[in-house]
């Protein structure tokens, strides 16, 4: 019985679902439920098949059921697959007809089928390949050679590029950030750098100590020299510190205005020190620093320190010119001011007594937390104060009244702790000191400064005092004025030298935000004006060939007709006459004055950099004067950068191994 066309596609796509679906032959009665439903379901399909009506929810589940060719990333094999029982996958078919497609070895490269029955899928299959960018196959990674592979796992040579720069930069992160050297023999750290890069490997902490921390030191300090051999004038700070240890170091800072005017800080050295810190003594020290640095003294402008007498007598002795610190100064103008005052010392006592009180206990601490929540305060914990810095003081004392409420709130539901509940005597005290020393805070802070010019605004800031915050106010109260004429007189009196006051008159003029703004005589200008001009002569003839060579003439030669231009050429060099460097020196100074005054805003270096073609030689004298601190910070700084490498765990290091790390965390 012979069947129609249709009919015979019909049989095979039956046997080619059931094969699929996995179908075998067994005997009816042993079929299993989940096996009936599949065939149930392909009989179905069978059904609709025969009657015209494709399903393409079948279709989809059987060309799913298609497993791709093993251990290939090929797109084409996104449209044909082999059954799952084929296990040689020998028989290739299509997942959209379930045709089978002859192929030589399973190839389908000439994508032949699709191209010839599945016209839109072959578009859309060189559509993909385009995509990708490859020729029908995903690009797969070459093999490497042996070599390759080995050299991939072998660790980095020392004498390679790559280690040294990792090297290095360990080495940059030991010294920046003063961490000790035997991090880098912990668990963690070489982790972290095995994670980072698996073929380095990290020296031992001997090498870092004996070879590369020196390396990096010797390269620092190449820089610093020359720098410093490019500047003309430079100020100093110095200052004496003791280690945890107990052992003495002297610390130098300098400051220098560079040519374009820019202000830069160096750290030269931390010096052992443990001779007897007398004034003969710091004075050969500091000279064997700056000839160590190949440093001139007729160079330094200024050294600016604190008020130990050890150090005045020194510069004294040695006709430096010297200027005291303005925050040092400041700090005992305040401790001159409230000394002898029982009604300061009671109440600032009593401050004291309740900042120790709830630093020790914890629950108490709680509570004052509660207490500021309920009362609507600001949530914040009191201050200790310290010793050698009069801002901690108006901090404690600030606190203190901000929380006054909440305290007396806390203290009171203690009997042991009533007495120290602040009473409305001690609280107008402190509020008189508050009312003093408040506006003075910012000064110190501000002063302190390294990156921006910072002698210039001394004298500004004694005017301010002069005339706003330290004058008495009708609502001041009695404390509050006896306390601003202490600090004022005092202040008045530690500025009154000659040689500071021209030195920071000098300084004032040259900022091109004051000239002559606070220069409070008129007899002071003239001064002012001699001494630059001085100095601008002195630098004219400094910079001036040091001698004139004599001109031989030339022998006699036959006399010429001399031509009509010879007639002019003694006139003209007549005419043309030298021009007087004081004169020239004058003018710059009154076009100075003439000139516009800058915003106190602006940045008087910029303005410098810009206007040094119009005033050559004033410019080198702002270079000379701007530089110098007000305050002798720069050098504490380095005592709180010792503090943290000669910790508890670093105090076996010594002095020459101390100055290498302090000039590498200050320099780089």
């Amino acid at each position: 019985m012979s069947f129609p066309s249709s009919t015979c596609m019909t049989v095979q796509l039956s046997q080619s679902i059931l094969a699929c679906l996995g179908s075998t032959a067994k005997p009816a009665n042993h079929k299993h439920p989940l096996e009936r439903g599949r065939r149930a379901a392909a009989s179905n399909l069978l059904v609709h098949t025969h009657s015209g009506k494709f399903k393409m929810e079948a279709e989809d589940e059987v060309g799913a059921a298609l497993v791709a060719k093993n251990k290939t990333t090929s797109i084409i094999w996104r449209y044909f697959g082999f059954r799952k029982d084929d296990v040689e996958q020998s028989v290739v078919l299509c997942r959209s007809c379930f045709a089978k497609v002859a192929t030589k070895q399973g190839s389908t490269t000439n994508m032949y089928h699709l191209k010839q029955h599945h016209r839109v899928l072959y578009e859309e299959c060189l559509a993909m390949k385009d995509t990708a960018g490859t020729s029908g196959a995903c690009v797969k990674p070459k093999q490497g050679r042996i070599a390759d592979a080995f050299s991939s796992k072998m660790p980095y040579e020392s004498a390679s590029s790559r280690h040294k720069d990792i090297t290095k930069a360990i080495t940059y992160h030991i010294v920046k950030d003063m961490i000790p050297v035997y991090s880098v023999t912990k668990d963690g750290f070489q982790k972290m750098v095995r994670t980072l890069d698996k073929r380095y490997k990290i020296p031992s902490r001997t090498y870092f100590n004996q070879e590369a921390i020196p390396q990096l030191y010797n390269e620092c300090k190449m820089n610093v020299v020359s720098e410093l051999r490019e500047m003309d004038y430079f100020a100093t700070t110095t200052d004496l510190w003791s280690s945890r240890t107990t052992e003495l170091y002297m610390s130098l800072t300098v400051h220098f205005i560079t040519k374009n005017f820019e202000l830069k800080t160096r750290c030269l050295q931390t010096s052992f020190f443990p001779a007897e810190h007398t004034g003969d003594n710091i004075v050969h020290e500091m000279r064997d620093v700056l000839a160590d640095w190949g440093l001139q003294e007729d160079q330094q402008v200024c050294v600016t320190t604190d008020n130990a007498s050890n150090m005045i007598k020194a510069l004294k002795e040695n006709s430096w010119t010297r200027l005291q610190c303005f925050g040092h100064r400041l700090h005992l103008a305040i401790e001159n001011a409230v000394k002898g005052d029982n009604r300061i010392s009671h109440a600032t006592g009593v401050c004291k007594k309740l900042v120790c009180h709830f630093s020790h206990s914890w629950k108490k601490r709680v509570t004052l937390e509660q207490a500021q929540k309920r009362l609507n305060l600001p949530v914040h914990g009191l201050i200790t104060e310290c010793q050698t810095r009069w801002g901690s003081k108006l901090l404690m004392i600030d606190r203190i009244l901000e929380q006054q409420k909440a305290l007396a709130e806390v203290l009171s539901d203690d009997r042991n702790t009533r007495h120290l509940i602040l009473g409305y005597q001690d609280l107008d005290v402190l509020e008189s000191v508050s009312k003093a020393l408040g506006p003075l805070l910012e000064f110190t802070d501000a002063l302190s400064g390294e990156d921006y010019v910072s002698v210039s605004h001394l004298k500004p800031v004694l005017s301010l005092f002069n005339t706003t915050l330290l004058t008495p106010k009708e609502d001041d109260t009695d404390l509050t004025k006896s306390l601003k004429k202490k600090m004022l007189e005092y202040m008045n009196s530690k500025y009154e030298d000659r040689d500071t006051q021209e030195l920071l008159d000098a300084a004032s003029f040259l900022d091109p935000r004051y000239k002559t703004q606070y220069i409070s005589e008129n007899s002071v200008l003239p001064i002012i004006k001699a001494r630059l001009v001085s100095e601008m002569m002195t630098m004219e003839l400094k910079n001036a060939p040091e001698c004139i060579r004599e001109e031989v003439p030339p022998p006699p030669t036959k006399k010429t007709k001399k031509s009509l231009a010879s007639f002019f050429k003694s006139s003209t060099a007549s005419a043309t006459a030298a021009v007087d460097p004081t004169a020239a020196i004058d003018a710059e100074l009154n076009s100075y004055l003439l000139s516009s005054t800058l915003d106190n805003e602006e940045d008087p270096l910029l303005w410098w950099k810009t206007h040094k073609i119009n005033f050559p030689r004033l410019s080198n004298m702002a270079r000379k004067y701007l530089c110098v601190p007000a305050t002798s910070s720069p050098s504490e700084r380095l005592f709180s950068t010792g503090g943290n490498i000669v910790s508890c765990e670093r105090s076996c290091l010594k002095p020459e191994m101390v100055n290498k790390l302090v000039f590498l965390a200050k320099n780089l």
